[in-house]
């Protein structure tokens, strides 16, 4: 069973989250999967960015909602680095993407992007919300969705489901077996987040998991050698 490795956000651990910088560090490190997170702006871009909000990240205050692209283009992601949108992140790096939806709205103007440039078989679209796996499943046929969960039991089983994901997305320091078992009789992949000690990979390695979200280009390399 081949063990992916997702770089969170780029290689947040090494390069300013959510930039293309991070990005293209993690392609050159050789991650299988690139993970980012996608906000609406105020006239309808899809940008990339984690918070609802730019101030943890950048030089500027106030809700990504409330900004325009161009207000947006104005502020220092990190290291000179400017917020990106998903568009130039598809142009950036060959790398497949895994991208995190915050709601219903991000799925309509994701699944538009996704409609026009076919990118089903390159973009898995994950979200801690069902309603928005359900909503991109429905505009996008064929799509890979994944379900992600901090604070879950089975039960996250069920529902990933009933929302049509293929792949879990948990918190490894809340995972138990039994959770992985009852995902795998329900035929489900498992990634672990975030996993960035060989502590934790050991673990995920323990558990079967069929990969690691990780914020280190590092684990990478060592998960070759972890048994």
């Amino acid at each position: 069973m081949y063990f992916l490795t997702i770089g969170h956000r780029g290689v947040m651990g090494v390069e300013p989250e959510n930039t293309l910088r991070s990005f293209v560090a993690a392609q050159q490190a050789g991650l299988d999967v690139i993970e980012l997170d996608l906000h609406l702006s105020k006239d309808g871009a899809l940008v990339v960015m984690h918070d609802a909000e730019v101030d943890r990240t950048t030089d500027g205050s106030g809700a990504i909602a409330d900004k325009t692209l161009a207000e947006l283009r104005s502020l220092d992601a990190g290291r000179g680095e400017r917020i990106p949108t998903f568009e130039e992140v598809l142009d950036a790096v060959r790398t497949p993407l895994q991208a995190e939806i915050k709601d219903v709205a991000a799925a309509r103007a994701l699944g538009e992007v996704m409609r026009q440039r076919d990118l089903t078989s390159r973009v898995e679209v994950s979200s801690f919300h069902d309603e928005a796996i359900i909503e991109i499943a429905r505009l996008v046929p064929g799509v890979r969705t994944a379900l992600v969960a901090q604070y879950y039991g089975t039960d996250v089983v069920e529902r990933a489901v009933a929302a049509g994901a293929a792949t879990l997305c948990l918190d490894l320091r809340r995972l138990t077996l039994e959770v992985v078992e009852h995902a795998r009789r329900a035929d489900l992949r498992v990634i672990g987040w975030v996993v960035n000690t060989p502590e934790h990979l050991r673990l995920a390695r323990a558990f079967e998991l069929n990969g690691v979200t990780t914020d280190y280009p590092e684990i990478k390399r060592t998960g070759r050698f972890t048994a």
